[in-house]
């Protein structure tokens, strides 16, 4: 096939500036908080206390953002989510102003950081099966691998530039005009989507009870066992695998490499699973994808204790690299299930389950490494969360014989075929 097939659609491409640009936005968004925040209290617990802030609204609005998604018209829906994002991002720089530190203590602060961070997980519940939804109506189906691919490499791109200039802007000019820069990303995605055009929604059952129509959803999830594994597995991983939200405190406290070394650190995984993305272009996954994503995910875990044992730089960005390029695995794996499985008038409902175990495990990740590193300290906690990955997956070899059979080829010709 093509690698370049998806590419050779204009609204497409469009769409991964949109993506490059919202996700460079959040992901810097979210690094200059976490530097904020731990550079105000030195609590690790405070960086947890962001992950739980987002996650929050982020699962229980989740099932009800996704009937919204399914029954509405995607580029006008991801329009609203971008502004929201953007008066969240606006919020964030006129907290950081110098005046206002000065003006207000700095529990004031502290709560109205969390208080925005709150508002972008009911934002972010919505931005996900949007664009996932969206993604589908852009190319045609036999081409969906191609450009869920592509997806995933232009969010790994966003998170890899993301964090490496939030580390470098930080350092260089400060968290207020860091933010700044945030909010002007926004505004460029927003303009980019103006050149979509409308699509149609392609839902047959518009006006649905909102029950009857999550229920549909969650049926689905639960009784597709391709789905229900990659998320299920994903899920566990980074929840117990969340070693990324204590990098300000390994930069800080352990290796003590300062902002920019903070950067290189947060955009090591992102490095990582940009490339291997990059590479599955040429070299497609889906032959033996179970077994692929079950040996990713385990080398994922492995990556994460070297790394909680690391007291070298370099030994530390090298391990963070490796679980970003296996960690990028278990995400076009993931991606191509969902593309190939679900059926397009339930895009978005599946697409918010997806963000309920994946998407949100991330921000309970955050949680649980901050709370295990407030009980046993910070390296032990990265460890034991590296160790839990490696014991869920051989739960999951042994207790699922068939995802650990999974094989995506024959769903991979039957929609170029189409």
């Amino acid at each position: 096939m093509d690698p370049y097939a998806a590419l050779r659609y204009k609204e497409f491409n469009i769409f991964l500036i949109v993506r490059f640009a919202m996700v460079f936005a959040w992901s810097m968004q979210f690094i200059v908080i976490e530097w904020q925040v731990y550079s105000m209290t030195k609590d690790p617990l405070s960086l947890g206390v962001i992950g739980l802030m987002e996650v929050i609204p982020a699962v229980t609005m989740a099932l009800f953002a996704g009937h919204i998604v399914d029954q509405k018209e995607k580029r006008g829906l991801l329009i609203k989510c971008i502004l929201g994002f953007s008066v969240i991002s606006l919020g964030l720089f006129l907290l950081s102003l110098p005046s206002v530190g000065i003006s207000y203590n700095t529990k004031t602060i502290l709560y109205s950081i969390y208080a925005l961070v709150f508002l972008g997980g009911i934002v972010r519940s919505f931005i996900g099966p949007t664009i996932f939804s969206l993604l589908a109506l852009l190319v045609p189906k036999k081409i969906y691998p191609n450009a869920a691919t592509w997806s995933s490499s232009t969010w790994q791109m966003g998170s890899v530039l993301g964090p490496a200039l939030a580390g470098f802007s930080i350092s260089y000019i400060g968290v207020h005009w860091s933010m700044c820069l945030i909010f002007g990303f926004s505004l460029i995605a927003l303009l980019a989507l103006f050149n979509i055009k409308k699509k149609p929604i392609l839902n047959p059952k518009i006006g649905e009870h909102v029950f009857d129509s999550l229920k549909e959803g969650l049926n689905f999830v639960f009784s597709t066992k391709a789905v229900f594994g990659a998320l299920t597995l994903d899920m566990i991983a980074v929840l117990f695998g969340g070693a990324v939200a204590l990098l300000s405190i390994f930069a800080q406290d352990i290796l003590k490499v300062g902002a920019e070394g903070f950067g290189i650190l947060r955009a090591a995984p992102a490095v990582g699973a940009a490339l291997t993305m990059l590479g599955s272009t040429r070299f497609p996954l889906h032959k033996n994808a179970g077994k692929k994503l079950l040996i990713a995910v385990c080398g994922f875990g492995v990556c994460m204790i070297v790394f909680g044992l690391s007291t070298y730089f370099w030994l530390s960005v090298g391990a963070l690299f490796l679980s970003g390029a296996l960690d990028g695995v278990s995400m076009i794996v993931r991606q191509t299930i969902l593309q190939l499985k679900t059926p397009d008038h339930m895009r978005g409902r599946v697409a918010s389950v997806n963000s309920m175990f994946v998407g949100s495990s991330n921000e309970l990740g955050a949680f649980e490494s901050g709370l295990t590193a407030k009980l046993m300290g910070t390296v032990t906690a990265v460890v034991f969360g590296g160790a839990m990955t490696i014991i869920t997956v051989g739960i999951t070899a042994i207790v699922s014989p068939t995802f650990r059979k999974l094989d995506l080829q024959k769903d991979v010709e039957a929609h170029e075929a189409e």
